[in-house]
């Protein structure tokens, strides 16, 4: 399987607001950005399966192809102003033929809740004549579906993540999107817009925006691996190396290596800031970073 895709399907930005194929489009790359990344702790990359067993590259190229119908649905459902009800349905019909793609393995069940909200958000805004930025597309996921996610995020979840969060009192992904991803709108789009207009490369860019997520982030997939404690060493390496200048200070990169051997040794797996740096990848996509 070929592990390239096309450049003249990268969109970068758009002078006006972009179509629903552009949105669902940018989604499938910014999985491709995630997954091309490397170093990346105890994730899978094209170098290495990271903390995973179950799990390779190719696994996650099936999912992203079996996903990328789904964005392009998603946003057509956001610009439709279609209630959260259908927007749920059409997530739960991705991961069905996520599963099927991957013979049973989670690869994006996390991306398809964020993202896919992401991608209804700009089609709604869209529809409602708003520009692509962060800040529209934010409002516009709290506008139209705040009070659904709201409700959400009181659902008990029998996921491992959510397992996790509730027995640890962390914040689960579910109130993650209630408050209109903090996470991902206050730390890790405003680190990876900084990072390429200091002139950071794509790959520098993206690794500091994962650590910073890190360093912050209620990741539960970390909790689950390696209870409160794991979490709490993952935060602190985090933030140790962007202490150190992170990927463009000296022996950055080296550093960021060292970070994934010692998760790889630990079996830890930061999916939550995995899913967080690909939704960071499509805003950079949709929006640019002229903000």
């Amino acid at each position: 399987m070929s592990t390239a895709l096309p450049l003249a399907l990268i969109p970068t930005a758009f002078s006006s607001p972009p179509s629903s194929h552009a949105i669902g489009c940018a989604a499938t790359l910014a999985l491709y950005d995630e997954l091309a990344l490397a170093p990346k702790p105890g994730l899978v990359s094209f170098v290495d399966n990271g903390s995973h067993d179950d799990m390779d590259a190719h696994t996650f190229m099936r999912s992203l192809i079996a996903l990328r119908h789904y964005f392009v649905q998603i946003a057509e459902l956001g610009e439709a102003h279609a209630p959260f009800k259908a927007l749920e349905a059409c997530g739960i019909a991705a991961e069905a033929r996520m599963s099927e793609a991957t013979g049973g393995v989670n690869t994006h069940r996390g991306a398809v809740f964020t993202l896919g909200l992401l991608c209804a958000a700009a089609g709604a805004a869209r529809r409602d004549g708003e520009p692509a930025r962060p800040a529209t597309l934010r409002t516009a996921l709290r506008r139209h579906w705040g009070d659904a996610l709201q409700a959400r995020s009181h659902r008990i979840s029998t996921l491992p993540g959510g397992i996790a969060a509730r027995r640890h009192g962390l914040r689960s992904a579910s109130q993650e999107a209630a408050l209109g991803f903090p996470v991902l709108f206050d730390t890790a789009v405003p680190t990876l817009f900084r990072s390429v207009r200091r002139g950071l490369s794509p790959e520098q860019a993206r690794v500091d925006t994962l650590f910073a997520v890190m360093a912050v982030l209620d990741d539960s997939n970390l909790a689950h691996r390696g209870g409160i404690q794991g979490l709490r060493n993952a935060q602190q390496a985090a933030r140790d190396f962007l202490a150190k200048g992170g990927a463009a200070g000296q022996g950055g990169m080296e550093a960021a290596h060292a970070v994934h051997r010692d998760f790889v040794a630990l079996r830890l797996s930061p999916g939550g800031a995995a899913d967080t740096l690909a939704a960071a990848c499509w805003m950079q996509r949709i929006c640019g970073v002229a903000e």
